[in-house]
């Protein structure tokens, strides 16, 4: 029964109902038009569609850029002098007069403070800019103070807009080259930050917060189905792939 409880909820995914009606709409024009041309190009659409949206390609461009933070995950993280964590977008709810965290940037403080807490570092560096009308940084810095960081551990880099600024803003904060940088965000960004943090200072661990890849589990008529889930895994892999590609041309 709880097969078929799970199965029905795939079947309720309103990106599965948008991909059935256009393979019908495909089977309809297939009959009825005599121009094969638009049914050649709704036949690609559902196939992008397709197989942008199920698990295992999903999973698999997870993994690609995650399994060096899988296979070989960082152990001895007892020496970190400077926590950095990096943010990841902020909301505004103007009701409620507040800006909150978006539920990634949540996961890399959280997984920060676990790591301050073992290591009692001597910083916690907030990271980022955003667009919204408090800086990332700010916010992942009351946060922080909540979840008992102490005020004065912190330091706030409200200024870097993307990757390469983040590193370079930590380049002028620290003086000292040799500090040892204990680097917090999601496993997909981990090689892309790990390498430019490399280009200022000389002692970078990587200590990713969560990670989009899973081993494969769960009921295989629904990872082979369309879903919203899967489809936004391939999209933020897809844009970190195209980031790294730009970041390598620069």
């Amino acid at each position: 029964m709880e097969e078929v409880y799970t199965i029905f909820k795939g079947l309720l995914d309103p990106l599965f109902i948008v991909f059935v009606l256009l393979f019908i709409s495909f089977i309809l024009f297939l009959i009825n038009c005599k121009k094969k041309n638009g049914a050649l190009i709704l036949l690609l659409s559902l196939v992008l569609i397709y197989g942008a949206s199920i698990a295992p390609v999903a999973n698999y461009l997870c993994y690609y850029l995650e399994k060096d933070y899988i296979n070989n995950p960082t152990v001895g993280d007892k020496n970190i002098d400077a926590i950095v964590v990096l943010g990841c977008g902020t909301k505004d709810i103007n009701a409620l007069k507040k800006t909150f965290n978006t539920g990634i940037e949540s996961l890399r403080l959280l997984h920060a403070v676990v790591v301050y807490n073992k290591t009692g570092a001597k910083y916690f560096v907030c990271s980022g800019k955003g667009s919204d009308k408090t800086s990332q940084a700010e916010v992942m810095a009351r946060l922080a103070e909540k979840l008992g960081v102490p005020k004065e551990k912190i330091r706030i880099e409200p200024n870097a807009k993307n990757t390469g600024e983040n590193a370079s803003e930590l380049n002028k904060m620290f003086v000292n080259k040799n500090i040892n940088i204990g680097l917090v965000t999601s496993a997909f960004h981990m090689e892309r930050s790990e390498r430019e943090f490399k280009k200022y200072f000389n002692n970078v661990v990587p200590l990713p917060a969560h990670y989009l890849y899973s081993s494969p589990t769960g009921n295989p008529v629904i990872r082979h189905m369309p879903q919203s889930e899967e489809l936004y895994k391939t999209s933020v892999a897809l844009k970190e792939i195209i980031a790294q590609l730009w970041y390598r041309l620069k």
